[in-house]
């Protein structure tokens, strides 16, 4: 049988003949050839010569020429050794490796340029004992060295299976090896012959191949081989791969090509490129817009860019988005404002119950309007607690001026470059949302609602506040620069109108450039026309029943406001009046009908049992506990601080969360009543026995300000005389050491959070009295008022 050779990588750094004849009975009679005393020796710079294996060999060197030459006239034998290092021109003995393999040169052959090439089957392993000469070329005395059988070994066949199962797979990921090399491996039954003949194929590296060649256990050569053959095979599979995905994306490129000619060539044929009628377009409408000159200079740039551009580039859009804002900016574009101060006063009337300060300001910017006709727009924040109807009061305004009408929310803005807007030249660039929203209303002068700008926030990524500061100041507002428009945009014809829980939050510069109004919580009363002229219409509509009749008294609302609410606004109220709205819809459907009068009970039933309620007062009023008033953020609300003697030090113990201030007021009170406890009947040794505690329940909320200062020493003072603080009693107000009380704000959110609380008697500051005036007298009917001057007159009043 025949076997034939060929060569697995033909893109090795040599001419391979692709087919050599090699019979069977060669490769078992190669051990037995007997070598002579001294031996030619053959240096090769990148290959490694196994048994078995016939190569083609360029010969270049001039030692290399003669010792194929001197071979070839005797018994043609050479020894093949390969170089260590493949980049020496001239190798000493040194440079050689110490095993090679014995090769009879099968042919010799000149080729026309001066070369000569050899073709040489290696027959036997060998070691250098000793190199004799080096010139005029290497011999040296070599020891035969053999191959153990690989019959012999254990499942010798599952080794031979493994390999050419390897062997085969790389072929098949090879596009450049010829097919029929699958065909030749199989045929191989010489299993020695087969490592050896595919070790000398692999594309690996040189000194892998001569470890293949060193080791004289042909299992160890077996296991090493298949390693090489696990890696060529990763590698293979891995460069298949990416050659896939390679070639896949260059047809889905030529695809694409083809579709985009195809394309052109069918715009042709209707009448041009779309483009091209998408940019006249833009340019006649650009011809209608009144911009100023550095608008119309930067839009004329870029339609000239986009001209000398194609549309697949990535630029296109980044300057067809920019010309588009351009054009849908509205420059110049006014609402006329409506001066009708009756009818826009009647418009917030309706929409709005309450808020007369609130009014009577946009009463007065209009009649300045209507008398100037031209004058920068008032920035107005609108501060009070949730539920109030600040956000909407703006678009009150807005329809009551015949303006359009846009909100912007900045609760948790961190990046300042919604506000400025990005440069264009970042991936995914927007315009501000200011600029946004004009585009969005096509209007130069809208009522823009700046929504809980308290919580603006700042970190790393920037602070909007600050970039607020050029948006809200009249100054400089009519040249506000937007970062992705590039150009400046006048601002200062739009009503701002900001809206805030908490002004201490508010950065102070920006603060500086509000004018702030305050809006303070609804009374009973005032809830009552609320729900009645708003909310119940507006739920009776959303629930279905706006055809159905039903009421709601007065007293009936009175006792949801009072017992299911305890809020500034009206939002909770809302939600309750939607719950007897859900079960007047629930009853409607089930029986076809609904009750004419809603009665308390029937709210009871409805929202279950009150959630709060007076009896508190009745069964606190023990010694040492006293009602103080306090402002929050979402309005007023009362608070109780306790306190208590026991046997101690004379220390003070505060508990409650409280804040410094509040500590320090108790502190006062405490050192207020110790320096002057003669003239109250107290022992002054009593102070240095006793450890005095405070309490403010709800200990997980943070409290904090000067208010409870009088409360803190009504407390103390009730506890040590041992007296109840007069029932329905609420105090506020600051003290000092000198015995005086000061006073503090909050005024109307703490009086109407004592009456819905259902507070009858309130101590104040004499200061604070202008404050009570201003609150309308039928929401405090029924209440008495004590002002103070000195700590010693709330003592008197409370105890």
């Amino acid at each position: 049988m025949k076997e034939t050779t060929i060569i697995f990588r033909p893109d090795e750094d040599m001419d391979f003949i692709p087919i050599i004849p090699l019979n069977e009975n060669d490769h078992e009679q190669q051990q037995d050839i007997e070598l002579p005393e001294s031996l030619p020796i053959l240096p090769l710079r990148n290959t490694v010569l196994f048994p078995g294996v016939v190569l083609p060999i360029t010969v270049g060197r001039d030692k290399s020429i003669k010792a194929v030459n001197e071979s070839y006239k005797g018994d043609k034998l050479i020894g093949v050794v390969a170089q260590k290092d493949a980049n020496t021109e001239d190798p000493t003995k040194d440079d050689l490796e110490q095993i090679g393999t014995v090769a009879k040169i099968v042919k010799l052959i000149k080729m026309p340029d001066g070369g000569t090439t050899v073709i040489i089957q290696g027959r036997k392993r060998f070691s250098i004992k000793e190199v004799t000469s080096e010139e005029p070329f290497f011999t040296a005395t070599v020891e035969p060295l053999t191959d153990g059988d690989l019959t012999t070994i254990e499942n010798f066949d599952a080794y031979v299976a493994t390999i050419k199962d390897l062997a085969g797979q790389i072929i098949q990921l090879s596009p450049n090896i010829p097919s029929e090399s699958a065909i030749i491996l199989k045929n191989i039954e010489n299993p020695s012959f087969l490592i050896h003949f595919i070790a000398s194929n692999l594309n690996t590296e040189l000194k892998e191949k001569q470890e293949l060649l060193k080791l004289d256990n042909v299992q160890e050569r077996a296991d090493l081989l298949m390693q090489l053959l696990q890696r060529e095979l990763q590698f293979a599979e891995l460069k298949n791969k990416v050659t896939n995905k390679t070639k896949t994306e260059l047809d889905k490129q030529q695809r694409e090509y083809f579709l985009q000619q195809q394309l052109k060539s069918i715009k042709e044929e209707l009448g041009g490129d779309s483009n091209d009628r998408e940019l006249k377009e833009m340019q006649k409408k650009a011809e209608q817009m009144k911009w100023p000159e550095a608008a119309k200079e930067m839009f004329q740039k870029g339609i000239e860019k986009l001209e000398r551009m194609h549309p697949s580039t990535p630029d296109y859009s980044v300057v067809y988005n920019h010309l588009d804002l351009l054009l849908d900016l509205p420059w110049g574009n006014y609402t006329e404002d409506v001066y009708n101060l009756k009818k826009a006063k009647k418009v917030l009337d309706d929409e709005h119950f309450g808020m007369q300060k609130i009014k009577e300001r946009i009463l007065e910017y209009l009649a300045v309007l209507k008398l100037k006709g031209d004058m920068k727009s008032p920035i107005l924040c609108f501060v009070g607690p949730p539920g109030i109807g600040k956000t909407s009061l703006g678009k009150s305004i807005a329809n009551a001026i015949q303006r359009k009408y846009v909100r912007i929310s900045l609760g948790g803005l961190h990046d300042e470059s919604e506000i400025r807007g990005h440069r264009k030249t970042y991936i995914g660039a927007m315009p501000g949302r200011i600029v946004q929203s004009l585009r969005k209303v096509k209007s130069s002068n809208p009522v823009m609602i700046l929504d809980e700008i308290d919580k603006v926030g700042k970190d790393f990524r920037g602070d909007p506040s600050s970039a607020l500061l050029e948006v809200l100041d009249p100054e400089q507002n009519n040249s506000f620069y937007d970062n992705y428009l590039e150009l400046e945009y006048d601002l200062s014809k739009v009503l701002f109108i900001a809206t805030a829980n908490d002004l201490s939050s508010i950065q102070p510069a920006l603060r500086d450039r509000l004018e702030i109004i305050h809006l303070n919580g609804y009374a009973v009363e005032e809830k009552v026309q609320i729900a009645k002229n708003h909310l119940i219409p507006k739920q009776k509509d959303a629930h279905g029943l706006k055809d159905i009749t039903f009421k709601l008294s007065d007293p009936v609302l009175q006792k949801v406001i009072q017992e299911h609410t305890r809020e500034s606004g009206v939002r909770e109220l809302d939600r309750h009046i939607s719950a007897i709205m859900r079960f007047q819809a629930k009853e409607f459907v089930l029986n076809g009908k609904v009750k004419a009068t809603l009665t308390a009970a029937d709210v009871e039933k409805i929202l279950g049992k009150p959630r709060f309620t007076n009896e508190v007062y009745k069964s606190g009023n023990i010694p040492g506990v006293a009602v103080g008033l306090a402002w929050t953020a979402v309005g007023g609300d009362i608070l109780f601080i306790e306190s208590n003697i026991s046997e101690g030090k004379g220390d003070l113990k505060l508990t409650g969360n409280l804040g410094e201030v509040m500590k320090e007021s108790a502190a006062t009170a405490l050192s207020f009543i110790r320096s002057n406890a003669k003239k109250f009947g107290i022992e002054p040794s009593m102070f240095d026995k006793h450890t005095f505690h405070i309490h403010v329940p709800e200990g997980a909320t943070p409290k904090d300000g000067p208010s409870a200062g009088v409360t803190m020493l009504t407390a103390l003072m009730s506890t040590i005389k041992n007296k109840k603080v007069k029932p329905y009693l609420a105090m506020s107000g600051e003290i000092t050491l000198r015995g005086l009380v000061l006073p503090v704000g909050g005024i109307k959110e703490k009086v109407l959070a004592a009456k819905r609380a259902g507070v009858k008697h309130i101590i104040l500051c004499w200061q604070n009295e202008k404050d009570v005036l201003e609150i309308d007298p039928s929401f405090i009917k029924g209440m008495k008022f004590t002002y103070v001057k000195t700590m010693q007159e709330v003592l008197d009043t409370a105890l």
